[in-house]
């Protein structure tokens, strides 16, 4: 039997046959290449999503238990909890320096949105320097290596389209000073694109319009990788994993990841108060003894906007998409090489191929992309622990060019850090009379952890004052 046929008698059955509408057309490579996208996918089970996801519109079911999920908070409420926080910040100081711990980053997106052609990881972010996102982010785990006394490993997911760019970016610069085995390259799973009807949609005559499969996708990616076996090897228990856009986030945090450990947790969150019921932040909930996150878009405005009796929101706990997840939690999620979380469906307009192999670019949505989200795996975890975070130390990401969660607002958000670090350690920083820091500063993450180091800075230097209007960079 050729492949042709072989692939034919596969895709019938599932009304997909039109997928070798050009196979004649193509060369031996072309062939091939197409058939490898083929074989990667379940048709079987692809067919069910089509029937549940795409010919239908799937409704968000709010359970009638769901309530709002209980968290640690950022301030001790009493002397019992302060004990327990300050014993999670010494077992997470103690889990660092025995190599337990490391970091995870999800790097799969463009700088299309910022205007920026290239790896969003490869954007100069830096107040002052212009250092990129990747830099920042390699320069404090460098920190943090040397502050525990254990050179930390970083798992960088890319997607298809950036993999290679990425790779290319920290050989050109070194890996920034990381050692290159410390930093772990692999690649997000994708999904193909649906069209309306039910159809998969091609992008080329040897290719299906493939797209990343979302971030819940980087679980079963790290087994694939063969990323959760070198764990394994190398004693690794937990990740402390973030997103590549938001450069205020620690690359570990000792009381998380303490408190995650013995919390006996398997997935933990930040959570971050919302500025107001609709801000577009997942938000934690309970549901039969479980926690999850609903989107924001998907909680009723009675209950977005249901309030306490001290009139503070109710649902007030939002995700900003920072976790410490466990090892042997992925192993057990993703063993048989598949992974069961819900997929989500997104409206897009899709390039695709017509029946003439004519590519059409459309003005409206024509077709559906679906994702799985990682923040569905805490559900299925046997314990879950959720810790306050301070939206102003944690929380910078960076998707527009300008305005709310922009590149603009990051910058403002990594000055006023550093100033207050500063500030904490007796420096004085000029400030406007609305408040606002009037100079440029910027610490070097290379150098600066966390505010020991910066008291260690500032009285090694004899640091007193900032001079108003000054750009400042402190390594």
């Amino acid at each position: 039997m050729d492949r042709r046929q072989q692939l034919f008698d596969r895709l019938a059955p599932v009304h997909q046959e039109q997928l070798l509408r050009f196979w004649p057309e193509l060369s031996p490579a072309q062939q091939e290449k197409l058939a490898g996208q083929l074989d990667e996918i379940d048709f079987n089970e692809m067919d069910q999503l089509i029937r549940e996801y795409v010919l239908v519109r799937p409704k968000t079911r709010i359970p009638d238990d769901l309530g709002p999920a209980p968290y640690f908070p950022l301030v001790p409420k009493d002397e019992e909890q302060r004990a327990l926080y300050e014993k999670a910040e010494a077992r997470g100081a103690e889990l660092l320096r025995a190599g337990k711990v490391s970091c995870l980053t999800v790097a799969g997106g463009q700088g299309t949105r910022l205007g920026f052609d290239g790896p969003k990881g490869t954007y100069p972010i830096a107040p002052v320097t212009g250092k990129t996102l990747f830099e920042y982010f390699a320069s404090s785990i460098l920190r943090a290596g040397e502050k525990f006394g254990k050179p930390l490993t970083w798992y960088v997911m890319t997607s298809l389209l950036n993999r290679e760019a990425t790779e290319a970016f920290f050989r050109e610069h070194a890996f920034f000073g990381l050692a290159p085995e410390q930093v772990f390259f692999f690649t997000q799973g994708t999904m193909p694109a649906i069209g309306y009807d039910g159809k998969l949609l091609l992008a080329e005559k040897d290719s299906l319009s493939l797209s990343p499969n979302g971030h819940g996708g980087t679980l079963l990616a790290l087994r694939k990788s063969g990323a959760l076996d070198r764990m394994k090897r190398e004693g690794v228990e937990y990740l402390s994993y973030f997103q590549v856009d938001n450069p205020l986030i620690p690359v570990v945090n000792p009381l998380f990841v303490g408190l995650h450990d013995l919390e006996n947790s398997e997935m933990s969150a930040i959570m971050l108060a919302k500025t107001g019921p609709f801000e577009k932040l997942g938000n934690f909930c309970v549901t039969q003894g479980h926690i999850e996150i609903i989107e924001y878009s998907d909680l009723p405005a009675e209950l977005a906007e249901s309030r306490n009796p001290d009139g503070s929101l109710r649902f007030i706990a939002g995700s900003p998409a920072i976790h410490v997840i466990s090892r042997e939690f992925i192993e057990h999620l993703t063993a048989g090489g598949s992974l069961k979380l819900p997929w989500h469906r997104a409206d897009k307009k899709i390039p695709c191929l017509d029946e003439a192999g004519n590519l059409v670019k459309p003005s409206e949505p024509n077709g559906v992309k679906l994702e799985s989200f990682i923040f569905d795996a805490m559900p299925l975890a046997k314990r879950t622990m959720v810790l306050e975070g301070r939206r102003e130390d944690l929380f910078a990401p960076t998707k527009n060019p300008t305005g709310v969660d922009s590149v603009e607002s990051c910058r403002a958000l990594l000055v006023d850090r550093d100033a207050r670090r500063l500030e904490a350690a007796g420096v004085k920083v000029p400030r406007t009379p609305e408040g606002k820091v009037d100079a440029l500063i910027e610490l070097s993450p290379r150098r600066i952890f966390d505010q020991a180091d910066v008291d260690a800075y500032v009285a090694e230097h004899n640091l007193r004052e900032i001079a108003r209007g000054a750009k400042l960079y402190l390594e």
